[in-house]
């Protein structure tokens, strides 16, 4: 979304309606965005070295591929089967 937002500004698009419906989805996926990013900067590249929010998602107790009481990870099966059935029907379809 971000490219064509760029794009409408770009081009002189500020007060356009789409403009303005972009900006609305914008704000409203940034309502609970805070905390702290620390960057490092050099040679022309920006790097992410950090980050910290009171409202982050991210719970280390979560975040695990081993057994766990939170996760099932069979529950993932379907869904790898599902995500990767575009790439069968493409491998599929180059072979006949």
């Amino acid at each position: 979304m971000m490219p064509r937002y760029a794009k409408l500004i770009y081009n002189g698009f500020w007060f356009a309606p789409e403009r303005e419906m972009m900006q609305a989805a914008i704000d409203k996926s940034r309502e609970f965005v805070n905390g702290v990013v620390r960057l490092k900067l050099y040679k022309g590249n920006v790097m992410v070295v950090g980050r910290q929010s009171a409202d982050s998602l991210f719970n280390e107790e979560y975040s695990t591929f081993e057994e766990d009481e939170v996760y099932n990870q069979k529950d993932a099966e379907g869904f790898i089967k599902l995500n990767a059935l575009r790439f069968i029907i493409a491998g599929k379809a180059r072979n006949k």
